[in-house]
C-alpha cells in the first residue's frame, strides 16, 4: 500500500505541473493573438471584394515583389493592380496611389506598378501617382496621410494582407475601405502561409501604432495627388 502510495504522488505533481504548462500556454497564446485580434475586429465592416467595393476619390495600392525580370509585377502585384484599375474603370475611384520599395530587393516596385497601370491596364498616367518610399505597410499609410495629403481612400492589397493593412490606415487617421485583390495565382499551400505570417506581422503593426513610429523616409508635402485629381 505504501508502494502504491509514493507511485500516486509523483502521478499527481505531474498532473498538476501539465495543467500548469496547459493554462500557461493558452494565456501565451491569448497574449500573442492579441494584435491579430485587434487588427481583425478594427477592419470588420471594412472589408470588401471588388464588386463591392465603395467609392473613393484615390485607391491606394501596397507594393510586393515584382517580376525576376525586375521590370513586370509579381503575380500577386499583378493582381493588385488589376482590382486598383478595375475601380477606375468603374468609376469607383479616379487616383491610383502606388506605395511601394523604390529599392526593394526584387526592383523598383512603383515604377513597375506605374508601367503596367499605364501600359497594359490602360490607366490614364496622368492618374496614377508613385510612393517610392512605402517601405512597409505602416510606411504606406502614414506617407499617404502625411505626404500625399489623402485623407479618404481605398486600400488594395490580398485578403490575407487586406485586415492588417485596413487596421494600420484607419489608426493613421485615414477613412480607408479595403478591397481585396485578384490572386489568380494563389495556391492553398501559398494563402495559407500568407497568412501564418501575416498573423505574426500583427504584433509589428501594434508596436508601430502604439509607439506612432515616424515612416523611415520623411518627405515634404507633395501635391501630386490632389493635381492628379484635378487633371
Amino acid at each position: 500500500m505504501g508502494a502504491a502510495a509514493g507511485v500516486a504522488v509523483p502521478a499527481a505533481r505531474w498532473r498538476r505541473r501539465l495543467t500548469r504548462a496547459a493554462v500557461l500556454g493558452l494565456v501565451a497564446l491569448l497574449l500573442a493573438s492579441l494584435p491579430w485580434l485587434w487588427t481583425t475586429t478594427t477592419a470588420r465592416g471594412h472589408l470588401h471584394d471588388e464588386a463591392g467595393a465603395p467609392a473613393a476619390d484615390v485607391v491606394i495600392v501596397l507594393g510586393t515583389a515584382v517580376a525576376a525580370d525586375r521590370h513586370r509585377p509579381g503575380e500577386r502585384l499583378a493582381g493588385r493592380l488589376e482590382t486598383a484599375a478595375a475601380l477606375v474603370n468603374s468609376g469607383r475611384a479616379r487616383v491610383v496611389l502606388v506605395s511601394g520599395d523604390g529599392g526593394g530587393a526584387s526592383g523598383d516596385e512603383p515604377a513597375a506598378m506605374t508601367r503596367h497601370l499605364s501600359e497594359r491596364l490602360g490607366v490614364d498616367p496622368r492618374r496614377v501617382v508613385a510612393d517610392p518610399y512605402g517601405l512597409d505597410t505602416y510606411d504606406s499609410c502614414a506617407r499617404a496621410r502625411d505626404v500625399y495629403g489623402v485623407e479618404r481612400a481605398l486600400v488594395v492589397t490580398q485578403s490575407y494582407h487586406l485586415s492588417r493593412a485596413v487596421t494600420l490606415c484607419r489608426n493613421l487617421g485615414l477613412d480607408v475601405d479595403g478591397v481585396a485583390a485578384r490572386c489568380d495565382g494563389c495556391g492553398p499551400a501559398l494563402l495559407v502561409g500568407k497568412a501564418v505570417r501575416d498573423y505574426f506581422a500583427s504584433g509589428k503593426a501594434a508596436w508601430d501604432a502604439v509607439r506612432r513610429r515616424p515612416p523611415a523616409v520623411s518627405s515634404p508635402a507633395d501635391p501630386a495627388v490632389r493635381e492628379a485629381l484635378r487633371s
